[in-house]
């Protein structure tokens, strides 16, 4: 079984990797995903040997807390209202922050005060009062090690279990920084007892007390405004769930009452009235409106809806007063599906995140030997002490792998939320990062490059009759048929306000058409087979006929007796963004291929239409599959794009599986993206999107290697020697921060993503 939980206490990926380790040994676990960013994980693992508990306790184990997956990091508190985790996480940072500014302050200017010559109260001065100056930064310095705690109480029972991470770090740096002070704070006392005022002036110099402080301040400071800028990745989430409303108006016993909308249940008769948010997905019983349903599709513009249509929960109602059925409410509802495929997306990991994981695995204890053998090394070279312990602390302090850890899920969640904002449901980072590499895109015809229903596209005549007389007939003559293509013809009868007769008998032909008797006269509806076997000349149309076919058109002859009355065209049209994707997919490199079950005569149309690369007919579902295989073997990357329901085997067997479709249920199990808008640009927007992320992370992995690079050399004193450059821990602390924050923010950059569009 698969189970989510919700792991608090992870700072870097050092974290992640520690709890994934410590799961990963507990019997009957099969496999374990565990997302910083998010902090959750998903854990696969086998019922009859395991349960939830004993992972939970494998965690604690590991030094940190875990409970079972609450959904969007909501709890119940004591006094039963909900509490959001993140929201009380940066509660509780910024009360650590100032409790810690309040000390550091006061800290600093007694350490460092003298050097500025700053005004120092005269109990504190000279080495009289050594003492009480080391003593009064001590005190000092308690109130911000009690209230950032936590690093200790982590670093220290992370690096018992030998999974040191970040935490393990600034707990050796910072504590070997105090007890050092503690250490010269007696040395101090001796120097007074034995009148050794060299010694008493050369430790009270070196308390390191206000480096301690200044590592454990702003490195909770950077962490809050980490914690914060995260926060923003899931603003497409907390948008969305915004949208639906909170309460819903059910008609019970003739009724209508409030009820909370956790509360409707299926086939619950819903009241809608204009300007209201609709509350579940359902199907509509009665009235008529239009309805915006640009928050979850993108559509700009209101969609007409009718009895018998679907309305999906959190739209807008704009004008008229409806009431539906309701057929899909609480986790099964459109919107609740959007949601969770957006949280699984940013919780799921990227394979170039892997690369991240491996490094932060053996990162940090490969940190705490460099600090150990720099300190040993600057000791065996002469260097005192105190300069040596300097070195070791701001190698630990500077090597915090945050920015590492940071790189892949924030640019992951960013984007992914992008997306479903744009209507363009990413299922999982592996997707998202494979969309990159695409350079083979297939096409489905039907409902994909055209609408997936027939429309009326020419009415040609043969005699006296006007069009609109014309239509009027032919569409008298198709109500009672359930042929294909006469919705189209009825569909352009009601569109011009037509007036239609009625069919006194009626008689479909198999493979030919019909007949129909209107006001006492036969008419003829159907092929040229049918007109030829009544005795019906057709030949004045035949080239009309002959040209419309060329062009993809079905022509239906129309006719009254033994005269020939004229046809009508119709054909599934191309969607108006069609060629321009099209344009758009060949502009950025990638091959486009169409597979279609039509025929052939038809395709061709198409491909001249859209001037596509390559067509190929009259293929069976099962055929588009070999196809897609066929591309592959000989090294394409592709990208298969139909509508999720007969595209299923293609769509699973491609690299990046597209389904165009609102959200149907088939699309969103086979597909490995879902494009709300049914909109073939689309799909171009998720292949650049796919690669603005790419690149970002690409620019955030560099970035924080480079600074691991340059920064653990300058910490261990290698430049010391040539350049007399050496780094304070004070600064590496900073440096650190800054570090998390500056690949946070470039991953952020992602929220102001715009589609390129060629002219």
């Amino acid at each position: 079984m698969n189970q989510k939980f919700n792991v608090n206490g992870m700072t870097c990926s050092a974290c992640s990797a520690a709890v994934e380790k410590s799961v990963k040994k507990v019997p009957g676990v099969m496999s374990v995903a565990v997302n910083l960013l998010s902090n959750s994980m998903v854990v696969e693992y086998d019922g009859g040997i395991t349960d939830n508990n004993t992972i939970i306790e494998s965690v604690i184990d590991a030094g940190y807390d875990a409970a079972v997956f609450t959904q969007r990091g909501k709890e119940t508190a004591e006094n039963g209202k909900a509490v959001n985790r993140a929201e009380a996480e940066l509660k509780e940072m910024r009360t650590r922050i100032r409790v810690s500014f309040v000390f550091l302050i006061p800290e600093l200017y007694i350490a460092m005060g003298h050097m500025f010559e700053l005004p120092l109260p005269g109990i504190i001065h000279g080495t009289e009062n050594a003492v009480t100056f080391a003593f009064l930064q001590f005190l000092l310095i308690l109130p911000i090690v009690y209230v950032n705690r936590k690093y200790f109480q982590v670093g220290f029972k992370t690096l018992l279990h030998r999974l040191p991470n970040m935490d393990s770090l600034i707990a050796i740096g910072s504590c070997a920084a105090i007890v050092y002070g503690v250490f010269a704070i007696f040395r101090i006392g001796y120097g007074l007892g034995h009148e050794d005022m060299d010694s008493v002036m050369r430790y009270s110099m070196d308390l390191y007390f206000e480096s301690a402080a200044t590592i454990l301040t702003l490195i909770t400071l950077g962490k809050y405004l980490e914690a914060r800028s995260k926060g923003k990745t899931s603003e497409a989430i907390t948008k969305l769930l915004d949208l639906a409303p909170k309460t819903a108006a059910v008609i019970r016993d003739g009724e209508e009452i409030i009820i909370p909308v956790e509360e409707v249940v299926k086939d619950d008769v819903i009241a809608v009235r204009p300007g209201q948010s609709i509350p579940v997905d359902g199907i509509i019983m009665e009235g008529a409106s239009s309805v915006d349903q640009s928050a979850l599709t993108g559509e700009s513009i209101p969609v007409e809806k009718h009895v018998g249509d679907t309305v999906i929960g959190a739209t807008i109602n704009k004008t008229g007063y409806f009431k539906f059925k309701a057929q899909k409410v609480g986790e099964d509802t459109t919107l609740a599906q959007i949601v969770k495929l957006v949280e699984d997306a940013g919780a799921s990991k990227a394979p170039i995140a892997k690369l991240a994981d491996k490094i932060s695995g053996i990162f940090v204890p490969v940190v705490i030997s460099i600090a150990v053998l720099a300190t040993v090394l600057w000791l065996i070279f002469g260097a005192t002490f105190e300069f040596a312990l300097s070195i070791g602390i701001a190698v630990l302090v500077i090597s915090c792998p945050c920015a590492l850890g940071l790189a892949t899920p924030v640019a992951i969640m960013v984007s992914t939320g992008k997306g479903a904002m744009n209507g363009i449901l990413i299922k999982s980072a592996q997707a998202l990062e494979t969309a990159h590499k695409i350079n083979t895109v297939i096409l489905d015809k039907t409902g994909t490059v055209t609408e997936g229903k027939p429309v009326v596209t020419d009415i040609i005549t043969a005699g006296s009759l006007t069009q609109e007389q014309m239509l009027e007939i032919a569409a008298s003559i198709e109500k009672p048929s359930e042929h294909p293509l006469a919705d189209a013809i009825i569909k352009k009868a009601e569109e011009m306000g037509l007036t239609l007769k009625e069919v006194q008998k009626f008689n479909a032909v198999s493979g030919r058409g019909i007949v129909a008797w209107i006001d006492g006269k036969v008419y003829y509806a159907g092929n040229l087979a049918m007109m030829e076997e009544n005795g019906i000349s057709a030949e004045k149309l035949k080239k009309y006929s002959d040209d419309l076919a060329k062009g993809g058109k079905t022509p239906l002859y129309f006719a009254e007796d033994k005269e020939i009355l004229g046809l009508i065209a119709a054909a599934d049209v191309v969607k108006p963004t069609s060629r321009l994707a099209i344009e758009q997919f060949k502009a950025m490199g990638i091959d486009v291929v169409m597979l279609t079950g039509d025929n052939k005569q038809t395709a061709e149309a198409i491909r001249d239409q859209l001037n596509i690369d390559r067509v190929v007919a009259e293929v069976m579902p099962q055929d588009k599959e070999s196809e897609i295989r066929k591309i592959q073997e000989n090294g394409g990357k592709v990208a298969m794009i139909g509508d999720g329901i007969n595209d299923a085997p293609a769509l699973v067997r491609a690299d990046v599986g597209i389904a165009i479709g609102a959200g149907t249920d088939i699309a969103i199990e086979s597909a490995d993206i879902v494009l709300m808008k049914s909109d073939l640009l689309d799909a171009v927007t998720a292949i650049q999107l796919s690669k603005a992320t790419i690149k970002n992370i690409k620019e955030n992995l560099f970035w924080a290697f480079f600074y691991n690079t340059i920064g653990i050399p300058l910490a261990a004193g290698v430049f010391y020697n040539m350049l007399s450059w050496k780094l304070n821990p004070m600064f590496a602390a900073a440096a650190m921060s800054l570090s998390s924050v500056c690949v946070v923010s470039n991953a952020l950059r992602l929220r102001f993503f715009k589609p390129k569009r060629i002219a």
